[in-house]
């Protein structure tokens, strides 16, 4: 059994809702490849490394949350580093969907959402609202723990180290907002929110003393380790919903 191209572009575009985001990348069919699809194999980034491990898997497909194409990039020649990623797609018949800020988002399936629910967090609701849509998943811990406490939770769940900008690491945490990567500036939706803590994959120097400042418990746990959790419950979700479909998940060595 396999699935056409066509049918996994409406499957995606029907959960995903692409089209209600402002994005600065297409999301969506980035590369055309085989109009049948068997194995599709999923990636938090399409790079050299998850495309040829895809490949050597005999992935008809690759999904990922950061695809090959930006805005803020331009048009780009199909060269160096960069054009072998398009080339090896190409040459290899490769389908490659890329979802970024809509995989964010997902209430059920997005990155945001995913890591509250390894942190088991309820009264989950959209947060920080980006040009009418949300970035990221906010909620609240069942028993409050101290921010140091969080700090080394989290450590655990993202199997990663943990920058914590805190005004006092002994007070308690009952309440945060999330969104994952390099979501650095929007730690002032969790102040404006009136909320305790702040989850993002990166911090920059200024916010670290703006957040104490204001108050905020901010933690930074990696760019890509607050990533693959989307991408993992996506395909578990196709997984479910395709079940004709052979699915796997290619993690790549990143510690930004």
């Amino acid at each position: 059994m396999a699935q056409t191209q066509l049918n996994l572009v409406n499957y995606f575009n029907q959960l995903l809702t692409p089209g209600l985001f402002e994005d600065y990348a297409p999301n969506g069919l980035q590369v055309e490849g085989k109009t049948t699809l068997k194995r599709l194999a999923f990636a938090v980034s399409a790079t050299q490394d998850s495309i040829q491990k895809a490949i050597a898997w005999g992935a008809d497909g690759l999904v990922v949350h950061h695809g090959i194409f930006w805005k803020h990039q331009g048009a780009r020649t199909i060269t160096g580093g960069w054009g072998e990623r398009v080339k090896l797609c190409v040459k290899n018949d490769l389908n490659l969907f890329g979802y970024h800020l809509p995989l964010d988002a997902h209430p059920e399936v997005g990155n945001a959402a995913a890591v509250a629910n390894e942190l088991k967090l309820v009264s989950q609701a959209p947060f920080a609202l980006h040009k009418r849509q949300p970035l990221g998943i906010k909620g609240e811990f069942t028993t409050p723990l101290s921010a140091s406490e969080l700090k080394t939770k989290l450590a655990t769940i993202l199997n990663h180290q943990v920058i914590l900008a805190s005004p006092d690491e002994t007070k308690q945490v009952k309440t945060i907002g999330i969104i994952t990567g390099g979501a650095n500036n929007e730690w002032i939706k969790s102040l404006e929110d009136g909320l305790d803590a702040y989850l993002t994959g990166e911090i920059s120097e200024y916010n670290w003393h703006d957040s104490i400042e204001a108050g905020i418990h901010y933690y930074a746990g990696g760019h890509h380790a607050t990533e693959r959790f989307g991408t993992i419950a996506l395909m578990n979700r196709v997984k479910k919903d395709l079940p004709d479909l052979e699915v796997t998940f290619f993690d790549s060595e990143n510690p930004a």
